[in-house]
């Protein structure tokens, strides 16, 4: 197969750069998504991160209503096996019980991706219904971080993660609904922006009214990639439970200029949950960058009981997830998870949180509640917090109490463990903040290690415009301007 370009000019190009030359007539979206399809034959054996490449959308990338007059023009994209459905394709969610599930129709996501002139040729992976921190079950898939596949890459984003880094796809589609954007980001060398409640529709199935935690987006290398997909697929669906906020101007108008001084508290001692020595050394030395751009740079904890917080969370997780799992059942026909088809620890959650009672979701939104209103009277005060994407150092493959394949008997130990590792995400999900994994930090092992930054509710502009600010300080050159070591390019 002869390609449209080299692989050091397709790994050169963000999506906005791709759309460019589309748009100049340099390159077909056709060729886009036959590269983006090769690169996925030659790197997919050593990752296993893409579940199934549609060959009929690479052949033809208007088959299933993508629009290249779009901002995107026809750049390639994956859809995490798990969120928004396409019609007539597979859904499996990283699950046996799933196998041949497919789609009726289209998400309403689904069809803004496609408008944005985003070309979906395949599904990546995902761990079972996204609940763990690895897509890691040997008998569905084991999906391996590029930078060193002896590691993860977490998750639940983890085919998308793998794919962008090793520089197969600008950017692809991932999920947050407790870190699993900006986690594997982290773990990758991505850019991943959580954004705030009201930005990304779950229609029709859910809404952010009722899923609560968990939201929609995307992985980059870059952060004008990220901002042109906000501002091409955000906005509520039609019954919208509650409004959907738009910015006062384009995303990718505001992240050309600097924000002003921010106030900017470094912070990683939540509650019971602290960082390893290393990464809070990087956190600092992430800190002194930014003073050196201007900002106002302290220490500071924001008042959270964190405690209460992270066990509201919990409560969260185990009832969301049990509904999810009684909903996949109930639609077979079962009255409880089949342990051949449903991984241990999810069969635990269901049995943990179905009989979950109003009364505890009602203290639980109590908890939400009062979390969500001490960080907004921090963010009163500071105008970004600053923390390591994780606690502790990312995990080996096989390291099982963070999978759902975990023999664990107790759910509650079970989610401390993940606490343990992914202190500082879950909460922005829990108080619906912005929060983004920017590609800033290394960890002992050689992976890449992402600061966070995260901002009051409805400032995500602010978060990228300050990613911008970095990026054009380190001249692009994330990860200090390495590559992983499984890349396109090598």
């Amino acid at each position: 197969m002869t390609l449209a370009m080299s692989w050091d000019e397709w790994a050169a190009h963000d999506a906005v750069g791709l759309a460019e030359r589309v748009r100049a007539g340099e390159v077909t979206p056709a060729e886009l998504a036959s590269q983006a399809a090769a690169g996925i034959a030659r790197l997919n054996p050593t990752l296993d991160a893409v579940v199934e490449v549609f060959a009929d959308v690479v052949a033809d990338p208007l088959r299933d209503g993508m629009n290249p007059e779009g901002p995107f023009a026809g750049v390639p994209w994956l859809m995490k096996d798990l969120g928004p459905t396409l019609k007539g394709r597979l859904q499996e969610m990283g699950s046996a019980l799933m196998r041949g599930n497919r789609a009726s129709d289209d998400a309403w996501l689904t069809r803004r991706i496609r408008a944005a002139g985003l070309n979906v040729i395949g599904r990546s992976t995902t761990p079972e219904f996204g609940c763990c921190s690895s897509a890691e079950n040997p008998a569905i898939y084991v999906t391996h971080n590029p930078w060193d596949t002896a590691y993860t890459t977490n998750g639940s984003s983890a085919g998308t993660a793998a794919m962008v880094a090793a520089g197969v796809l600008p950017l692809s589609h991932a999920t947050d609904g407790g870190g699993s954007i900006r986690i594997p980001a982290g773990a990758c060398g991505n850019v991943g922006l959580k954004a705030s409640r009201g930005v990304f529709s779950i229609a029709p199935g859910a809404s952010d009214l009722t899923g609560l935690v968990s939201t929609q987006g995307c992985q980059s290398r870059t952060v004008r990639d990220t901002a042109a997909f906000v501002d091409a697929c955000r906005g509520g669906a039609p019954g919208e439970f509650m409004p959907y906020w738009t910015a006062p101007e384009p995303y990718v108008d505001l992240i050309r200029r600097d924000p002003g001084r921010l106030r900017i508290a470094l912070s990683h001692e939540w509650g019971d949950h602290r960082a390893v020595p290393h990464f809070v050394a990087e956190l600092e030395r992430a800190g002194r960058l930014l003073e050196s751009l201007g900002h106002h740079v302290e220490w500071v904890l924001p008042g959270v009981d964190f405690r209460a917080a992270f066990a509201a969370q919990t409560t969260c997780y185990i009832s969301n997830f049990a509904q999810t799992v009684n909903n996949m059942i109930a639609a077979r026909g079962l009255s409880r998870p089949p342990a051949d088809l449903v991984e241990p620890v999810n069969i635990r959650i269901w049995e943990g949180g179905i009989g979950t009672s109003f009364t505890e979701r009602a203290q639980m939104q109590a908890v939400f509640n009062t979390t969500s209103r001490a960080f907004g009277a921090f963010f009163e005060e500071w105008d970004v917090i600053l923390t390591p994407i994780t606690a502790l150092p990312t995990p080996r493959l096989g390291t099982t109490e963070y999978l759902t394949i975990s023999d664990n008997p107790s759910v509650l130990d079970w989610f401390g463990n993940l606490w343990r590792q992914f202190a500082y995400t879950p909460l922005a999900n829990l108080a619906g903040l912005p929060a983004v994994s920017m590609p800033l930090a290394q960890q002992e092992s050689g992976l890449p290690l992402g600061i966070q930054a995260i901002g009051r509710q409805a400032n995500d502009g602010l978060l990228l415009q300050l990613a911008a600010q970095i990026e054009r300080a380190l001249d692009g050159r994330w990860n200090g301007g390495r590559r992983p070591g499984v890349h396109v390019t090598a």
